[in-house]
């Protein structure tokens, strides 16, 4: 499966656009007092969601920029604890300085996907041993998973089909080796991994996406079944760190 070699680059930017439309709108709607409420995130509120968006869009808007340069860099100077650290220092922030913080680093990281040229987008990054696609390919699902976590009413019921097949693709690696994962949805069969042990899920396939990812997803919104039986969700692995290739 995968959608990544379906969607242009034209269209994926398209895509990108529509979701940072998205946070800005919550961006706009933003108080001090509902900055700080909880999100769905265990532990985070609503500013620690802000501040890791404001850090991912300029870390990836760095992947792009350093790769014009025919240069390679790390996704985050000081790494994972570095990433860490500035969202703690920057999650109580007013909602001023969020709509600004956040503002600006979208503002960045899309101005960088806009002025490429078609030939750029395969230059190499460090971040996943990938490509300028790549990053635009996090950017995209940071934006739209996150914008979902705020718990302000947005639900992955608005995710798209060709997104929560790109998640789907992504999160494969979440499938223990051991087995191969069936997800029988209304927009099609989608497969994963290719271990003997084969669990059936049933689902939407927006459902199953936002599982895949460690989301909350409804009472029976997902089933699963092996060889007939129904059984609990199965335990999945971590997700695909972001600091494996660095």
């Amino acid at each position: 499966m995968g959608t990544e070699a379906a969607l242009s680059d034209e269209r994926l930017l398209g895509e990108i656009h529509a979701a940072a439309v998205g946070v800005r709108a919550e961006l706009e709607r933003l108080t001090d007092e509902s900055v700080r409420q909880p999100s769905e995130l265990p532990g985070w509120s609503r500013g620690h969601i802000f501040a890791h968006l404001e850090g991912i869009a300029d870390a990836l808007a760095r992947q792009v920029e350093s790769a014009r340069r025919g240069e390679e860099v790390d996704l985050y100077d000081g790494g994972q604890p570095a990433r860490d650290r500035a969202i703690e220092d920057r999650a109580d922030a007013s909602a001023d300085e969020h709509r600004e913080r956040v503002g600006s680093a979208l503002n960045r990281v899309l101005a960088d996907f806009d002025s490429l040229e078609p030939e750029q987008w395969e230059l190499p990054v460090r971040f996943r041993n990938g490509a300028v696609r790549d990053v635009a390919l996090a950017v995209w699902r940071e934006l739209v998973i996150h914008h979902s976590d705020l718990g302000t009413g947005c639900t992955q019921q608005e995710w798209g089909a060709d997104f929560c097949r790109h998640l789907l693709n992504f999160l494969e690696p979440r499938v223990p080796e051991s087995s191969t994962f069936v997800f029988e949805t209304h927009a099609g069969e989608v497969r994963l991994g290719d271990g003997n042990d084969v669990v059936l899920f049933e689902g939407r396939l927006e459902d199953v996406a936002a599982w895949l990812a460690g989301r909350r997803v409804g009472h029976g919104a997902v089933r699963a079944e092996r060889e007939g039986a129904a059984i609990a969700l199965p335990e999945i692995g971590p997700w695909p760190s972001a600091f494996a290739f660095t």
